[in-house]
């Protein structure tokens, strides 16, 4: 499902934020990406979301490669893959409700099924009850909710989240979690970039992959850590 070989990404200003990184998740897997600020966490995603391209080496996600996929074919790629960031990045002064139904607009959904379907997605991630408040009345756990719901309105493969719980509380938090292992039970392959280690150790079964200075450090799939 995700897959990088040997990826090397260099910046002009910044120098190498990614150096030989090589990794795989599969269809339905969990993943935790872990490491301090600056170690490369949200670079891995921006290349597997293709909002970048790497230096060197190949990304490859749902079927996508790196080498091969256009500028003009990344929107088929972004039809499989749902992004939740930090910072909400949700539209001021619009609902709950628009701002799900406005995702839904922009990725073709006919105004006739537009409601049902941005009322579904908000049930789905416990926010039916909200659907029409503004979104600066909303907690920000409840912000971060509708954050996923629209994330979720092209039906994705794979959801990207970079530290979704950052700006969170810990119930918060706990309730990102939970909802993204309903999402993972029913088939959806979830990276989480996350720096809160007490979430992780929450978690002891979920994958672990640990960046330091843009290298991959830990796998806690692999036999060495396993036998560690």
């Amino acid at each position: 499902m995700i897959q990088l070989s040997h990826v090397i990404k260099e910046y002009p200003t910044r120098g190498r934020a990614l150096n030989d990184v090589s990794f795989r998740i599969r269809k339905g897997e969990f993943a935790f990406l872990t490491g301090h600020s600056g170690s490369g966490k949200s670079t891995t995603l921006r290349l597997i979301h293709m909002a970048d391209t790497p230096s060197s080496g190949e990304v490859v996600v749902c079927g996508f490669s790196s080498e091969r996929t256009t500028q003009r074919e990344v929107w088929k790629l972004r039809r499989r893959v749902g992004h939740v960031f930090q910072d909400f990045r949700l539209l001021p002064g619009r609902t709950a409700f628009e701002n799900v139904a406005f995702a839904l607009e922009v990725t073709g959904t006919s105004r006739g099924e537009m409601g049902n379907r941005a009322n579904r997605l908000l049930a789905q991630v416990g926010l039916s009850v909200k659907a029409g408040m503004q979104v600066h009345e909303l907690s920000g756990g409840e912000q971060q909710r509708v954050s996923i719901a629209r994330a979720l309105a092209n039906d994705p493969l794979v959801l990207l989240a970079d530290e979704p719980s950052g700006n969170l509380d810990e119930r918060a938090s706990r309730g990102i979690m939970e909802l993204f292992l309903d999402l993972n039970t029913q088939g959806m392959t979830v990276l989480m970039a996350t720096h809160d280690l007490e979430l992780v150790r929450a978690y002891p079964d979920i994958r672990i992959l640990e960046l330091d200075e843009g290298r991959l450090v830990y796998d806690s799939k692999t036999p060495e850590a396993r036998e560690a």
